[in-house]
């Protein structure tokens, strides 16, 4: 053969591989198929949009952290919620929203699927299953829950919810970022679909983007590969691997997370600039006794509600803070920290704090150093 044909044909198979702790990452589109009969055999990977090694290293891991069958894999949080809502709705169907959702999942719910016919109502996150139940019309197919919320940290009773939703043949879709699918299994409680964005603790370096959706449900897991492969939804092999290596560490993680959580959130119930602090796993939070029933442990991220002041006191507090970063997202092992109230005005259930609303995530740090670091905060508040 020629040099050129050989400079492009060798090379093409790597000497045996050795054992690795880790799985190999492997970059590739094209599958090559060992005969011309396997090229259009579906039961054969043939294209490497479906993940290669390490999604499908990733994936086996992800189905045990969730208790179920298979695992669908998204290029961030938000793509595997609003791919798990494509898989299963349709034109003409009507979706109740919990009022406390993330908001770009409101922004797709607003924007996207108004445009292809589906209709969305949002729903007070207080309403007990009765309730909720009382406003599903014949054409609602699915019911979004978070719990806790995002910002206001609201509980659902989730398995009451999945129970009485099942009954009416409603679908339940749970966005489960906050228990990281360690704290809290939602298909164990009902739940028909679980997703959680593994950009935030299953990563746990805030270096990469990625989502899950999974269900015990066959018929529905097979709606979510489908529509994954129709939108064309592909992850990148590196960040696979990436995700995979936080995940080994998930477990040792969240515990110091907690702990950092509580002693913060403990100390900031103390502090006379503060109205309440929103932490499910305080006893003294409404939805304390839901946390402790359902869940196994808590995260690192919670809200602080300030007693009356001006934005630019809020602002200067931020503004002081140098272990705290300012940034959205979370999961990390960094501490990070935003002001909330530009979000909420989007609620169609008023929200009525006393003061402005944070919501700090707490890091890996000392929380003593992390305590100095909102001490300083606190003295420009005042100062401002």
């Amino acid at each position: 053969m020629d040099e050129k044909t050989r400079l492009i044909r060798s090379g093409l198979q790597a000497p045996t591989l050795a054992r690795t702790v880790n799985p190999p990452i492997q970059r590739g589109s094209t599958v090559l198929m060992p005969n011309a009969a396997s090229l259009y055999d579906d039961g054969q990977l043939t294209y490497g949009i479906t993940g290669l090694s390490s999604p499908a290293a990733l994936q086996s891991a992800l189905a045990e952290l969730e208790g179920s069958p298979d695992v669908t894999l998204y290029p961030s949080g938000l793509a595997a919620i609003t791919g798990a809502m494509m898989a299963v709705l349709k034109a003409g169907d009507d979706v109740l929203v919990v009022d406390s959702a993330y908001k770009p999942t409101r922004r797709f719910c607003d924007r996207f699927l108004t445009r292809f016919g589906v209709t969305t109502r949002y729903y007070d996150p207080a309403l007990d299953a009765d309730a909720l139940m009382a406003l599903a019309q014949p054409n609602t197919r699915l019911i979004l829950l978070e719990a806790p919320g995002s910002l206001t940290f609201d509980m659902q009773d989730v398995p009451a919810i999945a129970a009485a939703a099942s009954a009416r043949g409603i679908l339940t879709l749970i966005d489960n970022t906050w228990g990281a699918g360690l704290l809290f299994k939602p298909l164990a409680h009902g739940v028909t679909i679980s997703v959680q964005a593994l950009t935030k603790y299953v990563g746990g370096h805030s270096d990469c983007f990625m989502g899950s959706a999974t269900t015990m449900d066959a018929v529905i897991g097979d709606e979510l590969g489908n529509a994954m492969w129709d939108v064309g939804w592909s992850v990148s092999p590196d960040d696979a691997y990436a995700m995979l290596r936080g995940l080994r560490t998930l477990a040792t993680r969240m515990p110091r997370h907690e702990q950092n959580g509580l002693a913060v959130a403990r100390w900031l119930e103390q502090r006379p600039e503060v109205a309440r602090v929103l932490h499910p796993a305080l006893p003294d939070d409404p939805g304390h006794a839901i946390w402790k029933r359902d869940f196994s442990g808590a995260c690192g991220l919670f809200g602080v509600v300030l007693k009356p002041t001006t934005q630019r006191s809020v602002h200067a507090f931020l503004d002081a803070l140098t272990l705290f970063g300012l940034g959205f997202s979370w999961g990390g092992f960094e501490s990070l920290a935003i002001h909330c109230d530009p979000q909420l005005k989007s609620r169609s259930t008023p929200v009525d704090f006393e003061g402005p609303l944070l919501r700090l995530h707490i890091g890996l740090e000392d929380p003593i150093d992390l305590i100095a670091d909102l001490e300083r905060g606190f003295r420009a508040l005042a100062a401002a």
